[in-house]
């Protein structure tokens, strides 16, 4: 049985890991989340009871916040989830995106790096530092085609430069410190517990209540989505 420290956990994606976490792992569950617009403790109603979780509200780029956490809870693995996500909203106002995605994931490798270097050699080695990205750091998408892990980076939004910033700075820890990380670049998701400013939602409430149906510019951008993998099995 491991730790699992879960940043942004209270959010859309996290709170759905934490259940899935609950129901097929033995692990501790240590959730971290700054609590903004995106992240509500209601997204947890129900995983809270469990004794095998520990919620915390804290923002991953305090850096006294986040050694007090790691030294308190002694993870075996990170899993960071905690961004500012919505294109729009960067545009608006970028430097929330730069301070959570770029500084935040900054000080998690600075504080996991620091952290592993105490640990025993099999501890180090079992250790693993999971980063979740996005597709939009790689651009935009023509008519046809596909992204991979080849293509090469062309972020075009402050989102997408501030999660291709937190993208490099993982690789950078890997190649320069030896940490065990992992990155994932999954395409737009939706699911139970997501936020309505997102299309999926936005449109389905739009519906529901008989209001236009917002279309992004011409309406000829291609999308692709996925259901959240994580969210409750229909017994």
């Amino acid at each position: 049985m491991g730790t699992l420290l879960i940043t942004g956990g209270a959010g859309f994606i996290g709170s759905n890991l934490v259940r899935h976490a609950l129901k097929h792992t033995a692990d501790r569950l240590v959730v971290v989340d700054k609590l903004t617009y995106a992240g509500n403790l209601l997204n947890l109603d129900g995983a809270l009871d469990s004794s095998r979780v520990r919620f915390l509200r804290a923002d991953i780029a305090d850096p006294v916040a986040m050694t007090r956490v790691f030294a308190e809870e002694q993870p075996t693995a990170v899993l960071n989830l905690a961004a500012e996500t919505h294109v729009d909203r960067s545009i608006d106002s970028p430097a929330p995106f730069v301070e959570t995605n770029i500084v935040g994931t900054f000080v998690l490798l600075e504080t996991a790096r620091q952290f592993v270097s105490g640990l025993k050699a099999a501890d180090r080695e079992a250790f693993r530092f999971l980063h979740v990205s996005t597709d939009e750091v790689y651009g935009t998408l023509g008519p046809s085609g596909l992204f991979s892990e080849e293509t090469p980076y062309a972020p075009s939004s402050p989102y997408a430069a501030s999660k291709a910033s937190a993208d490099h700075l993982v690789r950078a820890y890997f190649h320069t410190y030896g940490l065990p990380v992992l990155i994932t670049n999954c395409s737009n998701n939706y699911g139970p517990h997501q936020f309505p400013e997102k299309l999926v939602p936005l449109t389905i409430l739009n519906a529901v209540e008989g209001r236009p149906l917002p279309i992004y510019g011409d309406g000829g951008n291609v999308r692709d989505w996925c259901s959240d993998l994580w969210a409750p099995d229909k017994d």
